[in-house]
């Protein structure tokens, strides 16, 4: 069995107008570290890098009082809001210069923080990915809990390869982000894209619990946006999907021919307006959704191609290099 030294951990926590929870994310965060070295799985110089994406409140102030107080606490500032993918992102190729494993997790701490502990232990074992799977979600709103499950099962029916009941709560080796560093994709979706790495991967039980203060910043919107870009980003199947409508509409439209001619034929046809406004709206409304589900497409395409920057980091805060 091949022996994994000790690691240099990096946990990764993007940050949105989070100056509620903060104090509370930062000293359990370096409760759990204090106690991981103290067991010999993680090095001394592990910490955490709070990513500061464009908060419009005392977050990143806060985020350099701690800093300042905490040699623990690092702090990377994005010049702009980018987005939570794009969030992370930031911190996981900021981190993986220094840090031997990271993981990713979200600074309200609603994660389990147990859960984050036996990541390190699969990571000593030998796995490059530690996904953390939520086995209970009966802290999340009803809302959030079902729309989540049913953009997974979503997900499986169109064959996008990605961890069921996982969100961004993983830990990551640093030849698995030295990997993901090769994708310079603009639309990013980590949870399609990690599990693409390859690497031996495992999961870990996640068990959700109450955010301790605050407002969770992932709106409904938010939601659905990620969804339409996991699902864009990663399967051509609602294209797939426009052709068998419109072979659908083709066979109704023999069905009504039949329909007419017979009618017609028999002289039963009498003058009217209902089927033909109801065959007017049905196929404009198939007209339209086509031309958006395409257009989605074709705007994605037009962001690819620009190459732009994914973010800009304004300043970094940091105790070690």
């Amino acid at each position: 069995m091949i022996s994994i030294p000790i690691p240099r951990l990096v946990i990764v926590s993007p940050c949105y107008n989070e100056e509620a929870i903060l104090a509370y994310s930062a000293r359990e965060l370096t409760t759990l570290l204090e106690r991981l070295i103290a067991a010999g799985k993680i090095l001394p110089t592990s910490h955490v890098l709070y990513v500061n994406d464009g908060s419009r409140d005392r977050t990143w102030e806060l985020i350099e009082e701690l800093h300042r107080e905490n040699h623990f606490i690092d702090g990377l500032c994005l010049a702009g809001n980018v987005g939570h993918q794009s969030a992370i992102m930031a911190g996981m190729m900021t981190a993986r210069d220094f840090a031997d494993a990271v993981v990713t997790i979200d600074a309200d701490l609603q994660d389990d923080l147990g859960a984050l502990e036996e990541m390190i232990d699969r990571y000593l074992e030998g796995y490059d990915i530690v996904y953390g799977v939520k086995v209970s979600r009966t802290a999340d709103p009803l809302l959030k809990r079902t729309s989540a499950l049913a953009f997974y099962r979503l997900q499986s029916a169109m064959g996008i390869r990605a961890i069921y009941n996982h969100a961004d709560f993983r830990l990551m080796s640093r030849r698995a982000l030295d990997a993901l560093a090769c994708y310079p994709e603009r639309n990013l979706y980590l949870r399609g894209i990690i599990p693409q790495l390859g690497y031996a991967s495992t999961t870990v039980d996640d068990v959700i619990s109450e955010r301790v203060a605050g407002e969770s910043k992932y709106t409904l919107r938010k939601m659905l946006l990620l969804a339409v870009d996991g699902i864009t980003s990663f399967t051509t199947r609602p294209i797939s999907w426009i052709i068998g409508m419109g072979l659908l509409c083709l066979l109704i439209s023999i069905c009504m021919a039949v329909y007419v001619l017979v009618s017609y034929i028999e002289h039963l046809s009498v003058p009217g307006w209902a089927s033909l406004m109801l065959s007017l709206w049905f196929i404009g409304s198939i007209v339209l959704l086509s031309l958006g589900v395409i257009g989605q497409y074709i705007g994605k395409i037009y962001i690819e191609i620009k190459q732009r920057p994914r973010y800009h980091i304004a300043q970094h805060l940091k105790h070690h290099d």
